[in-house]
């Protein structure tokens, strides 16, 4: 199930990802998918009151409509500069939500301190898996919900990380992140710790006022993995990874206005800590 063979393995790998996940300004792309994610967080018909742990919470695109239903909500992520934007985006939108810096395979709660664990595109990005899901379960109550959103391996963003990673192969002992994408991988990892699992394909759609081949330069001034691959890269290179990308946006662009919509499936998850 997990690649990744031993801790100093892993922290090495832990390592590089945080500066992945640093370089650039998530927020940005982030804005791209807000409704999805506000779409994502309506079907969990959260209750006022409950208390939902968003785990990798970014900018905080699930964690503040679910603070908006009346939750009790805590996000944790790795990129303290997306939680000091998180931060300042609910006191912005006038919202009661608590950020804190935190790591999804050392979560810093007790155990069953949640009502309700979610993760959307954030978890499925760890380097060991088997430990992310064990300690989502560990600060999940008996009885309480996780719900994930994780991007598949054959939609929109499966394929562009497919595509980046001819170019910039990543970590061989980095399991894909996109394996939390497919049923049979998950129902392993969730195994018999929950029971009334429901995975269900999703659609989402990234939304930007200018073309694709901007897209491709906001990506890589922005997402951290995209704007790492062209740094790795030698300046010819990152033209031929340029134009790839290019290519992928657009045969997958659903606009032709000089705007730009594509859409990527995703699997949502959800399912009861036993």
């Amino acid at each position: 199930m997990d690649d990744v063979q031993t801790i100093e393995q892993a922290e090495a790998l832990k390592a590089k990802l945080t500066a992945t996940w640093q370089a650039g300004d998530f927020a940005e792309i982030a804005k791209s998918i807000e409704q999805g994610a506000e779409d994502f967080v309506s079907r969990l018909n959260l209750r006022p009151g409950v208390r939902v742990l968003d785990v990798a919470c970014g900018n905080g695109n699930t964690a503040i409509p679910a603070a908006k239903a009346g939750a009790d909500v805590t996000g944790v992520d790795i990129a303290g500069y997306l939680i000091a934007q998180a931060v300042e985006r609910s006191r912005r939108e006038c919202v009661i939500a608590k950020f804190e810096v935190g790591d999804a395979e050392d979560l810093p709660y007790e155990s069953e301190s949640f009502d309700s664990v979610i993760t959307m595109f954030g978890a499925m990005f760890t380097p060991r898996p088997d430990v992310t899901i064990s300690e989502i379960k560990r600060v999940c109550r008996a009885g309480g919900e996780i719900a994930m959103a994780n991007w598949t391996p054959s939609g929109f963003v499966g394929q562009m990380f497919k595509t980046t990673g001819k170019h910039v192969p990543p970590p061989a002992a980095l399991p894909s992140p996109v394996l939390w994408g497919d049923p049979d991988t998950v129902r392993q990892r969730l195994g018999q710790d929950f029971r009334n699992v429901e995975m269900t394909p999703r659609m989402i759609a990234f939304t930007f006022p200018f073309g694709p081949e901007a897209v491709v330069e906001h990506f890589r001034q922005f997402y951290g993995p995209t704007n790492k691959a062209f740094a790795a890269l030698e300046p010819e290179k990152q033209e031929l990874l340029r134009s790839d990308l290019e290519e992928l946006w657009s045969a997958n662009n659903t606009e032709s206005n000089g705007t730009t919509i594509v859409y990527s499936e995703y699997l949502e998850v959800r399912a009861v800590r036993v």
